[in-house]
């Protein structure tokens, strides 16, 4: 089994063809390793631009590419597609989140029409499998690369950060240091019609009390102290799309604001609870998420 870590570098664009903003991509860097993360071949090449001519200041200043560069470079999304294809050959590929595979199946689509990315056969969110083995299990807040790489102690020197194969690079180090073949592939996933519904569902924040697929049963909170329930002093309001409420701990006899967000994802109704301290700012709010769970089952089998 060979593994191809993929990152890409992408300029917001308006389209007056589609009639809106297109992540159009700008720059593809890729690494092939065997099991062994033997490194087989490497991929880099820029592409210049069709939609936007013209580079947004940040992505300029964070990866220091130049419109010039791209234009001189003369090569459409199609050419660096079609050899990046061949490059990846039957390997899995693996990316640091799904942000690149979106992005890619968005050019697919805006280049090509095509809704899927017909030459990937297997795929793996190299952030998740790190996050699984570092015993990340706040699903609330995703682990960055640079984050990953500090707990395990992967130095970044020598490597351009923000440009394509550094940042794939900066992964595959990652990925070196958290593998177990027995744990990856669990992680692996064929790139069936499953796939794409669970990779292009939208994850909304559920906040009208009336949503049948919010259960009433989990309107509580518990001290992040102590563990045990608290008092509710007041009515549920929502705020920022959170229910909100003041408690009280009649153990630890203290009193705070609780938090509970509800989140549909395609995997069902995750729940976050959070405890914050009454005397807290509302600048400087130290929160604490106290667990996050699976409440409901795929929302698509109720249908």
């Amino acid at each position: 089994m060979n593994f191809v870590i993929l990152d890409l570098e992408w300029n917001g664009a308006y389209s007056k063809k589609s009639h809106k903003f297109v992540n159009e991509i700008i720059e593809f860097g890729a690494v092939k390793v065997d099991e062994q993360f033997n490194i087989l071949d490497s991929f880099s090449m820029l592409i210049s631009p069709q939609i936007g001519k013209k580079l947004n200041s940040r992505v300029a200043q964070l990866t220091h590419i130049t419109t010039e560069e791209l234009m001189d470079s003369h090569n459409t999304f199609t050419h660096v597609l079609s050899k990046f294809r061949k490059f990846l050959g039957d390997s899995v590929l693996l990316t640091w989140g799904t942000s690149d595979i979106l992005t890619l199946m968005e050019n697919c689509k805006y280049y090509l029409g095509e809704e899927k990315l017909s030459f990937m056969t297997t795929y793996c969110n190299l952030q998740s499998y790190c996050e699984y083995m570092l015993g990340h299990n706040d699903k609330s807040r995703q682990m960055g690369l640079s984050t990953c790489a500090e707990q395990i102690g992967v130095s970044s020197e020598g490597l351009e950060l923000h440009r394509a194969f550094d940042d794939a690079m900066f992964s595959l180090l990652c990925f070196k240091e958290l593998f177990d073949f027995s744990k990856i592939k669990e992680f692996i996933e064929v790139a069936n019609d499953e796939f794409y519904r669970k990779i292009t569902f939208k994850n909304t924040v559920l906040y009208d009390v009336r949503n049948p697929l919010i259960d009433k049963k989990e309107f509580y909170i518990c001290c992040d102290k102590c563990g045990k329930k608290a008092r509710k002093k007041s009515k549920w309001v929502v705020k920022n799309r959170s229910f909100r409420a003041q408690f009280k701990c009649n153990k630890c006899r203290r009193e705070f604001e609780g938090r509970i967000t509800f989140r549909l994802k395609y995997e069902g109704v995750t729940v976050d609870r959070r405890v914050v301290e009454k005397n807290s700012s509302a600048s400087k709010e130290k929160t604490k998420c106290v667990f996050s769970i699976l409440k409901k089952q795929n929302s698509n089998s109720e249908k």
